[in-house]
């Protein structure tokens, strides 16, 4: 081993010692040369928005919007990622660390049970071991806390091509504490299969820890991807996705099956690409039903602009009513039965790494409802008609 000058000339005089500073510099290249293929990386997602119209105290339950973001200037959220990714070793091995801070991170909701509660602005939205066996053509694990295996829509914003989130993604399954493992069949087919403590957010929840849950009950779920190989013309790439989670929820206090079936699909236009996605969530053992269905298009209209569009049907009622504190008070009902909402968003990439766009939502009561509106919280809704226009303006590392 080579040492510095300096440093032989303080074991000439019997400062230090040679070997415990080998020691030292050993450790200190064996940290840099694990941390050396560790990446950091994130965003920075900020908003301006405005609500037509006077009173925002009801406003539609889609995920991530609130009376707080109304009429104003937002910080949404700060995302941090710290990662290493799997090689293409046969028993490869890394993590991936997903940090959260702003008032989005009390959304996420991802408290650990052994939380005091509250908010904070800071939450953790993933950390888990990722791991590949050789088996086959390799299955990949995740150990530890990870999103949800469905949904057409990220939880991470700069992901999707409208800023607000479709109610579909709104009633989905989020974050799960357990083992997930995932295998490519063929260059078609791929699956993912897991298991993990309960069906919501909360880090190392238990299902025994709820009134209703049982020590052995797990949440299971499992998923299917089919892509269109490159010999199919302009429908290559195209994917076809579904899956399923069932456990424990105790956001409710029984068992509950998400379904997600959804499609991406190209075509011969150019930069033009459509999609679909339907949810369903079952509430065991409560009458009633919660559906969404949603239709995507997208265009590269050139390097820069990107248009988007989302038309999205909602059917959310009885007494598994998932918009509602209490289905038999008005006042307590947050969205119709019966919902209607289309988005509109243009994105243009004029700075490096940012993304910034504008976007135009109109949400419907097509049930008659009054459901929306209000100044205060007691102020009966009186609107059947939501729009908002928002600005959006994200800064990726």
């Amino acid at each position: 081993m080579k040492f510095e000058k300096w440093t032989v000339a303080l074991a000439a005089l019997g400062v230090v010692s040679l070997a415990s500073v080998a020691s030292a510099e050993e450790k200190t290249s064996m940290v840099q040369t694990a941390l050396a293929s560790t990446t950091l990386s994130g965003y920075v997602d900020t908003s301006a928005q405005w609500n037509f119209g006077t009173g925002n105290a009801h406003l539609p339950q889609y995920k991530f919007n609130s009376a707080s973001k109304a009429d104003g200037f937002n910080l949404d959220v700060v995302q941090i990622r710290i990662e290493k990714a799997l090689d293409e070793g046969e028993w490869s091995a890394g993590y991936k660390v997903d940090l959260w801070a702003g008032p989005d991170a009390n959304v996420l909701g991802t408290q650990s049970t052994s939380s005091l509660g509250g908010s904070s602005d800071f939450a953790l939205r993933q950390a888990y071991v990722a791991l590949r066996m050789p088996c086959g053509n390799g299955i990949d694990w995740k150990v530890g806390v990870f999103d949800s295996i469905i949904g057409y829509e990220s939880v991470e914003g700069p992901n999707n091509p409208n800023y607000t989130r479709s109610y579909g993604h709104s009633i989905e399954p989020q974050t799960h504490t357990g083992v997930l493992g995932s295998y490519r069949f063929t260059d078609m087919l791929s699956a993912s299969f897991g298991i993990a403590n309960t069906a919501t957010q909360t880090i190392n929840d238990r299902a025994q820890l709820h009134p209703d849950g049982v020590e052995s009950e797990k949440t299971y779920m499992a998923s299917l991807a089919l892509t269109a190989p490159d010999n199919t013309g302009f429908l290559a790439g195209s994917t076809l996705y579904g899956g399923f989670v069932n456990g424990f929820s105790s956001s409710y206090g029984d068992g509950q099956t998400s379904y997600y079936v959804g499609a991406t699909l190209a075509t011969p236009v150019t930069g033009l690409r459509l999609g679909t996605s339907f949810d369903y969530l079952d509430i065991h053992n409560i009458s009633g039903e919660t559906w969404s269905l949603a239709g995507y298009a997208s265009f590269q209209a050139t390097e820069k602009l990107s248009l988007h569009a989302r038309a999205e049907y909602l059917r959310d009622r009885g007494e598994q009513k998932v918009y509602t504190t209490d289905p038999t008070d008005p006042l307590a009902s947050t969205n119709p039965d019966k919902v209607l909402a289309l988005t509109a968003t243009a994105q243009y990439d004029l700075w490096k790494n940012v993304i910034s766009r504008l976007e135009l939502r109109w949400d419907h009561s097509l049930s008659g409802q009054e459901t929306w509106g209000g100044k205060t919280a007691a102020d009966a809704p009186s609107l059947k008609n939501a729009w908002m226009l928002a600005a959006n303006v994200i800064y990726k590392f």
